[in-house]
């Protein structure tokens, strides 16, 4: 009688039954994890080697150099206003393109340091579309991270770093191209500390992410985790030199607006104060924004030093609201156009609706992603009815809009 073995993984150990594949060799076996590790080793050490030998995946010689003005016109098809803050990001854009291009052509003993950026602006201003729209545009690699994420090392959460791990990801883990990319930090201000003062207590999220951002804003050699995360220690780390890395950081930071109005004194009284400029000050504070400011909220004077330029995006009033609604590539109702469309429907609407919308996003304090929310609520009912239907048209009257705005759950939210 043939004697019966007890089959196993040669690499992991695991049984049989532990497994759901266990592939035979001539002398051993192996199951189906052990050849997804193995697999991602060896793309690992593939990509390290072809970056050893200089086999990069992009063109670092030829990089498409567009100057200030071009960037920002670029940016005008997708984005309305906010000319002041997409002036600062088209030249720090070019002015980061320039100084890879002065590294690769010239040695000389000037070197040009890079100015990372931090935006303040209210919720639904365009911040992160701003970052969004530079990404389709430029010929670096571009990661989009969020800073709620991130704890301090050793506590549950992301470490600062895998925020290069999405940016080797972007470029295929071509470290060199990599280190010339730009990573744009949403949320910043949530990582805050609690007070103006240091914090007596551990605040691994806030003060902690803070230190931990400071050497990487800064420059540094950087060990990345190239899976991310803390789930795969064993892991080989890719080493990324963030030097040559542009940081674009963006928040709400809501609430600074009354730590500007202390500072600039708006509650000023006499027979010489300018009422008018008064009131035009109250309702765009964040116009006046600076360090100071930042640091008065809960930023660390160590990391505003390393975020040197410091811009703001304006409020949207009712005229900014309505054109975002039909103008950029990308509008809200182009999308809803299309959708229809794509059921063969033809959707109008008409101009009174267009401000109905715009009245109800200014009165709910929404921004322009409250304008999504309306016209969500208003064409819920006809998205789930006419599918499947012979219709061909759909008008959006104002009554029709008012009624079913009415029904939905959006109208229960109150502004205090």
């Amino acid at each position: 009688m043939a004697k019966q073995t007890h089959l196993h993984c040669s690499f992991c150990g695991r049984n049989r039954d532990e497994v759901q594949i266990l592939i035979a060799g001539q002398e051993g076996h192996i199951c189906e994890s052990c050849v997804e590790h193995a697999q991602e080793i060896i793309g690992q050490e593939l990509n390290i080697l072809s970056n050893k030998e200089g086999k990069s995946n992009t063109q670092n010689s030829k990089l498409t150099i567009r100057n200030p003005k071009e960037i920002k016109q670029f940016l005008d098809e997708y984005v309305i206003g906010q000319d002041e803050a997409k002036k600062v990001l088209a030249v720090a854009v070019y002015n980061h393109f320039k100084r890879i291009v002065q590294k690769q052509k010239t040695q000389d003993d000037v070197e040009i340091e890079k100015s990372n950026i931090i935006m303040v602006g209210e919720t639904g201003t365009g911040k992160t579309l701003l970052a969004k729209s530079i990404a389709r545009m430029l010929n670096v690699p571009f990661a989009i991270v969020d800073a709620t994420v991130f704890t301090e090392a050793g506590y549950v959460g992301e470490d600062v770093e895998s925020m290069l791990t999405r940016l080797l990801q972007n470029c295929n883990y071509d470290v060199e191209a990599a280190e010339r990319g730009i990573v744009y930090v949403d949320e910043l201000d949530k990582i805050a500390r609690k007070g103006d003062n240091p914090s007596i207590t551990r605040d691994v999220s806030g003060e902690g992410v803070q230190q931990g951002l400071l050497k990487m804003l800064e420059g540094t050699e950087v060990l990345v985790p190239p899976q991310g995360g803390r789930k795969h220690p064993e892991q080989k780390m890719i080493k990324v030199d963030t030097k040559n890395i542009l940081f674009i950081c963006g928040g709400a930071f809501d609430g600074i607006d009354k730590v500007i109005a202390r500072r600039i004194n708006t509650n000023a009284i006499g027979f010489n104060v300018n009422k008018a400029e008064q009131e035009f000050q109250r309702k765009n504070l964040l116009q006046f924004v600076n360090a100071q400011d930042l640091k008065k909220f809960g930023l660390i004077p160590e990391l505003l030093g390393r975020l040197p330029v410091v811009t703001y995006l304006n409020p949207l009033d009712a005229k900014v609201l309505r054109n975002i609604l039909t103008e950029p590539k990308n509008s809200i109702i182009k999308q809803f156009t299309k959708l229809f469309e794509l059921e063969g429907i033809k959707l109008m609407i008409d101009d009174d609706v267009y401000d109905f919308m715009v009245n109800k996003a200014l009165e709910y304090k929404l921004g322009a992603r409250g304008l999504r929310s309306i016209c969500e609520s208003i064409l819920t009912d006809s998205m789930f009815e006419l599918p499947g239907t012979n219709q061909k048209e759909l008008r959006i009257t104002l009554k029709y809009a008012e009624n079913m705005f009415n029904k939905s759950k959006i109208n229960l939210l109150k502004v205090a």
